[in-house]
């Protein structure tokens, strides 16, 4: 019950880390909105939560789009009259050298990955601002703070994004308003292992390679960040305001001897 009847609103919750933390947050007796740019995937981890005797609605929500994004905050409000939690989880991927990257591909994800997170905090903050409370989890990366091969446009918006929380957090700590980022790295989700699959001729031989960036010799699981997630959505961060969630396995501050 460490959620119990919260209102949170995940975005990309229809598959991945999104829907992880979502059935989380159904199990920990949240309210749980889950919005997705693909309704039928918001309805399946709808019904996923429903099943374990949770609470949970679908929202059809385009991170990018300003009248999609608040139409998502403003029907969260004139369901429940209230938001809690706004998990900024919405992202994709972005491969390739900076010279090899063409306007299209770079603004899609520039697009996405910071104004999806403008765009939805945006319209969450005057409603916590009135009701003077409220956690916002950004979902960045740990290859914010590391260089990482072909990853140049991903890069520049994850870090982006962990500039903006700590900014955010300055302007709306007088209200109440708490706002983190979570870091997570190498995390075995569908799109990963789907990527890995394509781009590798041989993909075992991939993940193994990625294993070893990590101290821990392994790679995260969803469920690994919607623990974190949990933990920045609920009262026992309270005392955590601007500052970055690692869930990197040791990419960040360790190397192998």
């Amino acid at each position: 019950m460490r959620l119990h009847q919260k209102v949170c609103v995940i975005t990309g919750a229809g598959s991945g880390i999104g829907q992880e933390t979502a059935l989380l947050f159904g199990r920990e007796q949240a309210i749980v909105v889950v919005a997705d740019i693909d309704l039928e995937k918001a309805k399946e981890t709808t019904g996923l939560i429903e099943a374990a005797g949770g609470q949970a609605v679908s929202l059809h929500a385009d991170v990018t789009d300003p009248a999609s994004a608040k139409g998502m905050i403003d029907e969260t409000i004139r369901l429940y009259g209230r938001i809690d939690v706004l998990f900024n989880n919405a992202g994709i991927s972005g491969v390739g050298m900076l010279h090899e990257i063409e306007p299209e591909a770079w603004d899609r994800v520039m697009s996405v990955n910071i104004k999806g997170v403008y765009l939805a905090s945006k319209y969450a903050l005057p409603p916590m601002m009135e009701q003077k409370s409220g956690s916002i989890i950004n979902m960045s990366s740990c290859i914010a703070e590391i260089g990482l091969a072909r990853r140049a446009s991903y890069a520049a918006t994850k870090g982006a994004v962990l500039s903006l929380t700590k900014s955010m957090q300055v302007d709306y700590a007088p209200y109440g308003i708490r706002i983190n980022a979570l870091l997570p790295g190498t995390i075995m989700t569908p799109f990963v292992e789907n990527y890995l699959k394509t781009s590798y001729d041989d993909p075992e031989a991939a993940i193994e390679s990625l294993k070893k960036r990590q101290l821990s010799g392994d790679l995260g699981r969803p469920a690994d960040v919607a623990n974190a997630a949990l933990f920045l959505a609920s009262d026992e961060s309270k005392f955590m305001m601007g500052s970055p969630l690692y869930i990197d396995g040791g990419v960040v501050f360790g190397k192998n001897a």
